[in-house]
């Protein structure tokens, strides 16, 4: 069903800009004259590859629920639904006898499930890093105690304080969780060193891989190696695949040990008044009706990224890293937070986190986008302890912040202008960019913003978001 040597594949191998959705979507500038739209905020979401469009609406004629129909469509879509899972098992190079794939609706839900699912004693230690997502440090400070890896000044993971961590921890840590790559910063922890440090403790090691899947390959390894990856967790909308699944990825054995965290249809071998068989894994975690479009989606977007190459896509983004990393360096007040390095480009994503010298980042994020037609992120990017380590927000300073977003009052919130690229951006639109960030430096915008006090959001002045109603309703 998600065959390799489709045209759409080999189109996306000479021209990656015609396999993506939307690529050349007009928008409105402020002076009202129309240019194509310069997504820069990849990590996220993605937009879609055409083929997992092609492939979804495909398989639409043949959608049913799974599994236990006898119709000719429930045998397509389950035969379809369980391709899925053994495509992102190889993706992954998940070890074929021992681990599973569960499906569920991104990375968050992943995280929060094997959170749910560990077996934590009182007093026991997850090892979580200072870049985190919070996908990937709130659901374990539910269930154990974290204590937080440090970062050194550039915002890359101290490996040493790692080793200090197990040391002064030792038998109470039981888990090492940890970014593939960060969503701030862009930098990539040493994942396979880490395993191996975390397995010489005893201890396994998970990896939130929504940053990195789209961008490098992944090998969890065979299970007994050291440096095995033994969970990893990714989301589909980060992987051109936006169609609501994601994947954790671990142990069979490890999903048998407990009952599921969520029961209902589909989990269980049998039922009685006095007794419950549970299935085994992935079904017995895959409750309910599963989004098998999600899923379909999900393996036509791996398809393609294993056709183009996960090297030839580093490759592009390091191209297009070190070129963003040059010309910003030129613009005036602009600050790089993580390395802005432009010959350290293989150990990081192209994801850069920026600010201007006296101009507020959302003031900046909205200039963009109304004037320039680019569209970026501002603000924390749901990593807020790691921004306000690298912001120096602390004492005092966060106390003032903390009380003004519990008066609803966002206009002064600490944060970031976060770039980030995907497979199909070009060196056009970094130039674009940088152009414009030239020139609001420079203060040359044309529109008098104004921001909201509720959302810490700015608007040109008259702004009616009415208008948008012209472009798209439900």
């Amino acid at each position: 069903m998600f065959e390799q040597g489709s045209s759409a594949m080999a189109g996306a191998q000479n021209d990656l800009r015609a396999e993506i959705v939307g690529v050349d979507q007009l928008v409105p500038l402020l002076n009202g004259t129309l240019r194509p739209y310069v997504y820069l905020d990849n990590a996220a979401s993605t937009p879609s590859f055409r083929a997992v469009q092609a492939k979804v609406d495909e398989f639409l004629v043949w959608y049913s629920s799974v599994h236990r129909g006898s119709g000719l469509k429930s045998l397509v879509s389950s035969r379809a639904y369980d391709e899925a899972h053994a495509i992102v098992a190889q993706f992954l190079d998940a070890d074929p006898e021992a681990d599973c794939v569960v499906f569920g609706k991104n990375s968050t839900e992943a995280l929060n499930k094997l959170a749910h699912q560990m077996p934590f004693d009182a007093g026991d230690v997850v090892l979580c890093t200072q870049m985190e997502h919070h996908s990937n440090d709130l659901p374990w400070r539910r269930v154990a105690h974290v204590e937080h890896v440090a970062i050194l000044p550039d915002g890359a993971l101290d490996l040493d304080d790692l080793e200090r961590k197990f040391t002064q921890f030792g038998g109470r840590v039981k888990l090492l969780a940890t970014s593939g790559a960060s969503n701030v910063t862009g930098f990539m922890p040493p994942i396979y060193d880490m395993a191996e440090i975390a397995h010489a403790h005893g201890v396994p090691i998970l990896v939130d891989a929504a940053q990195l899947a789209p961008h490098r390959a992944i090998h969890m390894g065979p299970v007994g190696s050291p440096r095995r990856l033994d969970f990893v967790a990714l989301s589909a909308h980060k992987m051109y695949a936006p169609f609501g699944t994601g994947a954790l990825v671990g142990p069979k054995e490890f999903f048998l040990q407990r009952p599921p965290d969520y029961c209902g249809g589909g989990t269980v071998e049998i039922v009685t008044f006095d007794e419950v068989l549970w299935a085994d894994p992935p079904e017995r975690d895959e409750a309910g009706s599963p989004n098998v479009v999600g899923a379909v989606a999900l393996a036509a977007s791996i398809r393609m990224l294993t056709g183009i190459g996960m090297d030839t896509l580093a490759a592009h983004e390091a191209a297009l890293t070190a070129h963003a990393l040059r010309r910003l360096a030129k613009v005036p007040g602009l600050r790089i937070y993580g390395s802005g390095d432009p010959q350290r480009v293989d150990d990081r994503l192209g994801v850069i986190s920026f600010d201007l010298a006296g101009i507020p980042h959302a003031k900046v994020a909205a200039i963009l986008g109304f004037e320039g037609g680019i569209g970026v992120r501002n603000g924390c990017f749901c990593a807020h302890p790691y921004i306000l380590r690298l912001l120096h927000v602390e004492g005092a300073a966060y106390e003032r912040h903390k009380q003004a977003v519990l008066d609803h009052d966002r206009r002064d919130i600490p944060g970031l202008v976060r770039a980030s690229f995907g497979c199909y951006n070009t060196m056009e639109e970094i130039d674009h960019l940088v152009t414009m960030l030239q020139r609001i430096s420079a203060g040359e915008y044309e529109g008098d913003y104004v921001i909201d006090r509720r959302s810490g959001s700015y608007f040109p002045k008259g702004y009616d978001p009415a208008r948008l109603d012209g472009y798209f309703t439900v």
